[in-house]
């Protein structure tokens, strides 16, 4: 599974929705659920889902879920 669906699947499970397709450009806008707390517990389980860890700094940067793909294989290329 490539991590666009990885990540796919842990938002449908963060946000309790299995209806949400997600494309480079999706933001916290475009998902009804994603506010502040939902925020934290997506990053907790991407961070679980890929083994890899976050600095808040890096999640600030992102504006959509295409960079958050990136980073998250950034991640994964490091480990």
């Amino acid at each position: 599974m490539d991590t666009k669906s990885r990540l796919e699947k842990v938002m449908r499970e963060v946000f309790d929705d299995e209806e949400i397709s997600i494309n480079d450009e999706t933001t916290a806008e475009d998902i009804e659920e994603w506010d502040s707390l939902t925020h934290v517990e997506l990053i907790v389980a991407v961070e679980e889902e890929f083994a890899c860890k976050f600095s808040t700094v890096e999640v600030m940067k992102l504006k959509n879920v295409g960079e958050f793909i990136k980073l998250i294989d950034r991640k994964k290329t490091n480990a």
